[in-house]
């Protein structure tokens, strides 16, 4: 199992180098001058070459990939055009914001579309089955922009009931901790910013979490199927073994895998694909930074948003190869 950790962990080292020539790259792709953008429209040519040859903006390309590389090596994501703020300062601020919101996406769908898909499993064919089957395709297709909207025009504005913006209401304070906001009112045991934070979830999560949950569902639903129709499981239901136990004793165990690598790809996706929840809801996570950092043309934000969030999706992804490796032992001797 160690050598096939050290094995796993040593293939991703280039597909990351291939991921920074690749922002670096599209990132340069954006119309659009930094230096134009943060002197304005008026600023003189002269006043305009100063500030690029500040930046390092006037060297070769591949001289200016090299800079940022090594800089990168060191911990250094650069700094910010507009803001004159670090990167990576800045990425470490908002960052818990944008996990809270995908993992509390991520529990939802993993609440609501395991059950709904073992349920569809085992009543196959049935009204439940094809009324799940039918949402789950809806889920799968529905633009999260527009379920964006309409969730904060139903529940925020008609109706009411949850705010539509931000992590907290304004009359509510928080001593900062983790920046986690739920972790922070448990730890300082503050049940106003707790109810707040909760009712500010709501919408952005369930949201964002209407696709992984749609696929969820229609995963487990499938690799149970299979299972279900395996010999050793007509065995075990011939010996007289209660059904939720054939279930979810013998059955679940090996319908896992598939599954397993579907919430593997969706944390990475959530992670990687909250931009547009975070710019509905005002949601101060990373997202909503690099769609400000995109139309400031900011590209040190940018680059480096791009690459750590690329590097958290290949991580979580290596996550899920050990962990596969931990359900399925013969994975790590193959």
């Amino acid at each position: 199992m160690g050598a096939y950790a050290v094995k796993r962990f040593l293939t991703i080292l280039p597909v990351l180098v291939g991921i920074s020539l690749l922002v670096f790259s599209f990132i340069h792709l954006i119309p659009g001058d930094p230096a134009v953008a943060m002197l304005g429209e008026r600023a003189t040519p002269e006043r305009v070459a100063a500030v690029r040859a500040q930046l390092g903006l006037d060297e070769p390309l591949y001289r200016q990939y090299f800079i940022y590389l090594g800089k990168v090596a060191q911990g250094d994501l650069g700094i910010s055009i507009i803001r004159g703020d670090p990167v990576l300062a800045d990425l470490v601020h908002r960052f818990p914001a944008t996990v809270e919101l995908a993992l509390s996406a991520i529990l939802l769908a993993l609440a609501v579309g395991i059950p709904v898909g073992i349920v569809s499993a085992v009543w196959r064919n049935s009204l439940f089955d094809g009324v799940s089957r039918l949402v789950a395709l809806t889920g799968v297709s529905m633009p999260i922009f527009w379920l964006g909207l309409m969730l904060a025009w139903f529940f925020g504005v008609e109706l009411g009931w949850l705010p539509t913006g931000f992590r907290l209401d304004t009359d509510v304070v928080i001593a900062p901790v983790t920046n986690f906001y739920l972790l922070d009112s448990l730890l300082t045991w503050n049940p106003p910013a707790l109810r707040s934070t909760l009712r500010h979830l709501i919408l952005p999560a369930a949201a964002l979490g209407t696709i992984p949950l749609a696929i969820i569902a229609r995963m487990t639903r499938a690799s149970l199927l299979e299972v279900l129709s395996q010999d050793y499981i007509r065995t075990a239901e011939a010996k007289g073994l209660p059904q939720r136990a054939v279930v979810l004793r013998h059955a679940m165990r090996n319908a896992l895998l598939p599954i397993l690598t579907v919430i593997g790809l969706q944390v990475g996706h959530l992670l990687a694909g909250a931009i547009l929840t975070e710019t509905i809801f005002s949601w101060p996570g990373i997202g909503l930074w690099v769609y400000e950092a995109i139309q400031a043309r900011d590209y040190p934000i940018v680059q480096g948003a791009t690459l750590f969030i690329g590097t958290v999706f290949v991580l979580v992804n290596l996550g899920t190869d050990l962990f596969y490796a931990v359900v399925d032992p013969r994975i790590a001797y193959d």
